[in-house]
């Protein structure tokens, strides 16, 4: 069979309130971002495992409160005096623990976003004990903040966000491919984008549509 190329190609991802899909693994955490004046000195951490929604969650406050977003790893690069002015959001908490210089930041930023009283949105998989923190007093800090889990998807979740990637990618498929695929994959967000990726993929290269016969197949791959 003659072979296709494949380009990686940016995605135009929605990421708006219309298009987040609500459901019990996630209405909590809607619900608390939502209300931010009820935060804990205008602190939260939202924990969630890769692919969970933590990042359209974050935008989506974001947008609808002025906020700037900063993946952590660029903290040390940061004007934190500048950040401090604005609400924000710092992403990929859990890589402070790698860098000592990251902890610093991170300890001047939230005294400073306290004194200017803004509030501060952090997202991480995981919560501030396992992210390997030395740094005394930032240890203090990050053991007073309050948090909220994004929990495992349901069945409902699953199969929205699968609807949602196809459709970011410009992909129809029929619904029932989407129920046989629920049941048979791994109930993770993450091996969702994986997955839908690489059936894109696949069905580019070889020139075929994406069908149960191909998704069983590169399921197998996954």
């Amino acid at each position: 069979m003659n072979r296709q190329l494949a380009f990686d190609l940016p995605l135009k991802q929605a990421q708006g309130r219309e298009d987040f899909f609500v459901a019990p693994a996630n209405a909590l955490a809607l619900a608390t971002l939502d209300a931010p004046e009820g935060w804990p000195g205008g602190r939260m951490l939202l924990i969630g495992p890769e692919g969970a929604g933590k990042s359209h969650l974050a935008q989506i406050w974001a947008d609808e409160r002025g906020a700037s977003i900063l993946p952590a790893t660029r903290l040390t690069d940061a004007d934190i005096p500048a950040l401090a002015r604005s609400a924000l959001v710092l992403e990929d908490a859990q890589t402070i623990g790698a860098d000592p210089a990251r902890q610093e930041a991170l300890f001047h930023l939230y005294n400073l976003m306290q004194a200017e009283g803004r509030i501060f949105l952090m997202t991480a998989d995981a919560p501030p004990r396992d992210w390997g923190l030395t740094l005394p007093d930032l240890i203090s800090r990050m053991g007073s903040v309050a948090s909220v889990r994004i929990s495992p998807p349901d069945d409902a979740l699953l199969a929205a966000v699968l609807v949602k990637l196809f459709n970011d990618r410009q992909l129809t498929v029929q619904p029932q491919l989407i129920d046989w695929l629920v049941t048979r994959m791994d109930r993770s967000l993450a091996t969702a984008r994986k997955l839908v990726q690489a059936l894109d993929t696949r069905a580019l290269e070889e020139g075929r549509k994406i069908s149960r016969q191909l998704a069983a197949q590169v399921l197998d791959t996954l």
